[in-house]
């Protein structure tokens, strides 16, 4: 004990890097024989952002696209106009003959509620009244049944009864117009011409552009979590962290060689979910390149996103602020675990910084309806969530780039100077 009480009061001095650089490949060999860390650092990015950012607008557009061209069952209690039955029925179709919605089926039921909630139809079409055949007249109510808290039944049966009964009301009212003399473009004055000015980059990124810096910085964590904390509270539990400490290794070097290997592991996350993304891009533009450019799927898919697409200042960014936000979430997790007594205390502890990286996903939701100040882009990892968003929209200014990454570093020396602090105090490292 003598012995490590020395070794503990000796000067540090200034780091040397090849003896940084040994504590660094050994912590970095511990975590390599872990498979399951090179799952979460290598595979899970390749497999997770292509999933959310890829699968989830390509299921919902096909999901809700594949309703739309499916011929659902409608119940009929009463009579209806034979145009309407006609449109109901009818398929619509775009200029190359596909079909973008199915008709319905129409069959006669006798209980409105009992058929839609027993399943023998989708909804179910009661006229309270007489359904009128022409505008100008009288006018009537037509109840429709149907599961209208159901994401299905909206983007199927009840939708297309909705669409088909608007289309009707205004053929009756052109057809009313025509007899006055009139035509269909009385009813429309004034056209509203809609010309979307947004970057190219920022509508391929579409609306899911907001989980790309969660998703990257999430990865960055869980990356350099598992090494950080068998580098520290694991060595500690092991009882090797105080063999390794009364070697003339210096502490500036032992937190300089853990951080090191750390920040790489968190790195290598990084650049996989990069890849991710890059992948997910070039699979996007193939997939669209073959899809019908009218189908709602198509639609949707263009609409949520998930195309990356980045310029050479874009990728130096990124890397830039990858980098940056990988040092100070590894000092983080190195602070943080050295004060833990075990792993399992140490993931306990370290638990609450996802909620550093999620709750500000909160807020970029909602980025286009926030103006940003310069200050805002200084706040260590904040600042990086928001360039990383400006980045992938390709707005980003290299004076917002920069000042996330120097917010970054930082936080990264002043969390570092607190854990070289920890590494020299007896309570800490002993502590059990």
């Amino acid at each position: 004990m003598r012995s490590e009480s020395r070794s503990m009061s000796r000067p540090s001095g200034m780091p040397r890097w090849p003896m940084l650089w040994r504590v660094a490949v050994r912590d970095l060999l511990a975590t390599i024989r872990d498979r399951r860390t090179l799952n979460a650092t290598i595979f899970m990015p390749l497999i997770m952002i292509p999933l959310l950012t890829l699968g989830l607008p390509f299921l919902m557009g096909n999901l809700i696209g594949g309703k739309q061209t499916e011929r659902q069952k409608v119940g009929v209690i009463g009579t209806l106009p034979a145009p309407l039955r006609s449109m109901l029925e009818s398929d619509v179709k775009s200029e190359s003959g596909a079909v973008l919605r199915s008709g319905v089926t129409l069959v006669p039921v006798t209980d409105a509620m009992k058929a839609v909630q027993d399943g023998d139809v989708e909804a179910v079409l009661k006229p309270a009244q007489p359904m009128p055949t022409q505008a100008g007249g009288q006018t009537a109510t037509l109840e429709v049944y149907g599961k209208l808290a159901s994401m299905s039944s909206e983007a199927g049966a009840v939708g297309k009864v909705q669409s088909v009964v608007e289309a009707y009301n205004r053929s009756l009212t052109v057809d009313r117009l025509k007899t006055m003399g009139l035509d269909e473009q009385t009813l429309t004055p004034v056209r509203v011409q809609a010309i979307d000015a947004t970057p190219e980059q920022a509508r391929r990124s579409g609306m899911l552009a907001f989980l790309i810096p969660m998703l990257m910085l999430q990865f960055i964590l869980s990356g350099g979590m598992a090494t950080a904390v068998d580098a520290t509270a694991g060595e500690k539990e092991r009882g090797t962290l105080e063999s390794l400490l009364v070697t003339p290794v210096r502490r500036s070097e032992v937190v300089g060689g853990k951080l090191l290997a750390t920040t790489l592991t968190a790195l290598i996350s990084a650049l996989f979910s990069v890849a991710g993304f890059v992948v997910t891009g070039f699979v996007v533009a193939q997939l669209r390149a073959r899809q019908d450019g009218g189908s709602l799927a198509s639609e949707m898919s263009s609409m949520m996103g998930g195309q990356l697409t980045l310029t050479l200042p874009g990728v130096l960014a990124l890397l830039g602020i990858g980098l940056s936000s990988a040092l100070l979430i590894s000092a983080l997790l190195i602070a943080i675990s050295i004060y833990a007594r075990s792993f399992k205390e140490a993931q306990t502890y370290i638990a609450p910084l996802s909620m550093l990286i999620v709750i500000p996903v909160i807020m970029l939701q909602f980025a286009d309806f926030l103006n940003f100040s310069t200050a805002v882009y200084a706040t260590p990892l904040i600042g990086s969530m928001i360039a990383l968003l400006d980045t992938v929209k390709g707005t980003v200014t290299t004076s917002h780039a920069l000042l996330a990454i120097l917010g970054n570093l930082l936080g990264a020396l002043l969390v570092s100077m607190v854990a070289r602090r920890s590494f020299g105090r007896e309570e800490i490292i002993f502590r059990n």
